[in-house]
């Protein structure tokens, strides 16, 4: 079994592939050539992919790419998906406006 957080662990050389240029993360724009260039350069979490790419930030937040950026990172890796380190989430937030809760403030009294 590899460490991943192994920085000596050398999985050789950034090779593309015919199917480089297959959008991955819709919401960023991310294709799959970038995020296997990325593990190629070291970064080997999904967490450290996340903060170089933004995948899984865009509006649906990873519900449609979480899971294909995590195999394409594994299979770079030569690891099962089931070794990596879920990225850390966080729930979907918009801006809300001051007036929204001065009305419901208001609301209560």
């Amino acid at each position: 079994m590899k460490k991943i957080n192994d920085r000596s662990m050398d999985i050789g050389p950034f090779v593309a592939a015919p199917d480089d240029d297959m959008l991955i993360c819709r919401c960023e724009e991310v294709t799959k050539g970038e995020i296997r260039k990325a593990v190629h350069e070291g970064m080997y979490t999904l967490t450290e992919i996340r903060r170089y790419l933004r995948t899984g930030m865009g509006l649906c937040q990873g519900q449609t790419c979480a899971k294909l950026v995590k195999r394409i990172v594994a299979a770079e890796l030569q690891v099962s998906p089931d070794e990596l380190e879920p990225a850390t989430s966080r729930s979907p937030m918009r801006p809300i406006e001051m007036e929204v809760f001065a009305k419901e403030a208001d609301a209560d009294e």
